[in-house]
């Protein structure tokens, strides 16, 4: 009886880990996110506000950089979520080292 209790607490604790890791997936995803529109708004304003000569190389340079940091965010949540999702089979496929002793 005890066995089956302690085996649910834990199922119950992997699983709440494994939600606690996919919202950190996706806060990382819109972190990447946000900062890509950081770079493509600056890539915007940068001729309205400043009046330098070679403006438009740096304007490339930041959409370049938002458009890489965007596609770099995209790939790094799907490969997370996959590596996630492969690892959520093993919740509670497990043995107790105490109960093998």
């Amino acid at each position: 009886m005890l066995e089956k209790q302690i085996n649910k607490d834990l199922i119950l604790r992997e699983r709440l880990a494994l939600q606690r890791t996919v919202l950190a997936n996706q806060s990382t995803f819109l972190a990447f996110l946000r900062t890509s529109m950081y770079f493509f708004i600056a890539g915007l304003s940068l001729e309205s506000l400043l009046k330098v000569e070679y403006s438009f190389g740096i304007e490339i340079f930041f959409f370049t950089s938002s458009f890489i940091l965007f596609l770099i965010g995209v790939f790094n949540y799907f490969k997370h979520k996959k590596m996630i999702h492969d690892n959520e089979k093993h919740v509670g496929d497990y043995k107790m080292e105490y109960y093998e002793q």
